[in-house]
């Protein structure tokens, strides 16, 4: 594909335009951690990736849920359904057809990651999980129910939408809102139920919509990958061990020689962000094994 038809480059894949109703994306070897593209190759993510992407969406299809994916010019591509990409939210509205919901819906099922944060901060209570009144609530927590919340999907850094906020700016009536969380519902149980074969599972994870030509619901994007979602491994899970099966461990390894510390306070003060430095090459071999491995577990597929 012509580097001239390259619309978009994203922190992991490059959007090319192949005509006015199709896209092509193209998945990198980059990886990213804290909103910064690291500058190692990671060997084969992008085909683990692509590949985990096109077995998820091969499933919708039987399903009969509506979604992007039209076809596999390669393993590390695919061709796509083209939507307009509306950044003035005042021009979408309940009749607008054929663009992207500007939110990136993401459902959580067990107690990880930045929903800890919030609730140490008190940004999120117990109660609003479903736990009984004063619950403290530990890393590893089944939640009492799936929990959803939407952020921004086009600006800089993701921001937490209330439900209203998230409605108002992406023009969806409270049918439409609550068809998009009904679908991301049903999709994390056939996720669920898929991975739990191979030992897996499924913690959370984010999904992305569009409304089509005739303003029907239309999963876009990636989902159900190493990138997009949170893994552990089942029965470690059983003795009462959290294993990440994610790239977690890299946000640890840049945890622990400072750098972490060092980028969130320049952002903190308004300073010029440090360059992220390049990763060891055990660290990258380990990375790579982990991408192979997971695209083998979630799918049940031979790399």
């Amino acid at each position: 594909m012509a580097n001239e038809n390259l619309i978009m480059t994203g922190k992991v894949k490059q959007v090319f335009a192949v005509d006015d109703d199709t896209l092509e994306f193209a998945y990198t070897d980059n990886i990213s951690v804290f909103d910064k593209i690291i500058p190692s190759k990671i060997p084969h993510k992008g085909e683990t990736l692509c590949r985990t992407a096109k077995y998820w969406f091969g499933i919708l299809t039987k399903e009969g849920i509506n979604n992007h994916f039209l076809s596999e010019p390669s393993k590390d591509r695919m061709r796509v359904r083209r939507v307009q990409v509306i950044r003035d939210y005042s021009k979408i509205d309940g009749k607008t057809t054929n663009y992207l919901i500007p939110l990136e819906v993401i459902c959580r099922y067990y107690a990880a990651g930045s929903l800890l944060d919030r609730l140490k901060s008190g940004v999120v209570t117990a109660e609003q999980l479903g736990f009984p009144k004063g619950y403290q609530v530990k890393k590893g927590d089944k939640l009492p129910k799936p929990f959803i919340e939407c952020t921004t999907k086009l600006e800089e850094h993701d921001e937490n939408l209330t439900d209203e906020e998230a409605k108002e700016m992406a023009g969806l009536s409270d049918a439409e809102f609550e068809e998009i969380k009904q679908t991301v519902l049903k999709i994390d149980s056939i996720i669920a139920g898929e991975t739990a074969k191979r030992g897996l599972i499924h913690c959370d994870g984010k999904k992305e919509f569009a409304f089509d030509k005739d303003r029907k619901l239309m999963v876009v994007d990636t989902f159900g990958t190493l990138d997009e979602d949170r893994w552990w491994d089942a029965d470690e899970y059983a003795k009462g061990n959290i294993v990440e099966l994610s790239k977690e461990f890299v946000r640890q390894y840049y945890r622990s020689t400072g750098y972490h510390e060092a980028l969130y306070s320049a952002r903190e003060k308004g300073q010029a962000e440090p360059d992220i430095p390049a990763l060891p090459q055990d660290i990258i071999d380990k990375v790579t094994k982990l991408y192979v491995d997971m695209f083998e577990r979630i799918t049940g597929e031979k790399f």
